[in-house]
């Protein structure tokens, strides 16, 4: 069986300068470089994951109340859904997009970017259900082990994790690879995710 890192949105948007950003997002995209770099050994398979919202409904929002609704962000085919340019993208297998047409948290309600269009590629008119989803790709490579890092920490991060060991995945976040958009917010998810079965980890 194989283990797999997910990188959860480290994108232009949720980082310094972006829409939606969060504190320590941009540093964050350099440490997790750092950390694929010289953790390679320890991982069969790395993804990333992308909001790549074309149409998303109510998540959008003039006047967002931060937590059912949020200002535009990681629109698809734009600068700020993009990842982080300190991300090397070169480290990643395979990229999957979420929130094309419906808020999504959880990478495990992306599906996989064609190869033509990764990392950035063009907004598509319909969504491609044919597309593999992050939870097929997994199994068709044999994983049965996740690590979660990545942004924020007390939305999608958390989102990530509680799916991923929902599905029957030996499940681990490594927090200090990780930024959230408020510490207490941040705190609770992790408490929630090792209430669920999620291994809480050091770097």
């Amino acid at each position: 069986m194989a283990r797999a890192l997910i990188i959860v949105d480290v994108q232009n948007d949720f980082c310094e300068g972006g829409s939606l950003a969060v504190a320590g997002g941009a540093d964050l995209a350099g440490e997790i470089t750092d950390y694929v770099e010289t953790s390679a050994a320890r991982y069969d398979l790395v993804a990333a994951t992308q909001d790549w919202h074309i149409e998303p409904g109510a998540h959008f929002s003039e006047t967002p109340d931060f937590a059912q609704s949020w200002p535009p962000h990681c629109v698809a085919g734009t600068a700020g859904a993009q990842l982080h340019p300190d991300l090397d993208t070169e480290l990643v297998d395979a990229f999957f997009r979420k929130g094309q047409y419906e808020a999504a948290y959880s990478g495990f309600e992306g599906v996989l970017a064609p190869d033509v269009e990764v990392p950035l590629g063009e907004a598509e008119a319909e969504p491609d259900t044919e597309t593999l989803s992050l939870d097929d790709w997994l199994r068709e490579n044999d994983v049965d082990e996740v690590v979660v890092v990545g942004l924020a920490a007390d939305y999608c991060v958390r989102a990530t994790a509680l799916d991923a060991v929902a599905a029957g995945y030996t499940t681990a976040v490594i927090p200090e690879l990780c930024r959230g958009i408020k510490r207490e917010t941040t705190l609770a998810a992790w408490a929630e995710c090792e209430d669920a079965g999620v291994e809480i980890i050091d770097l």
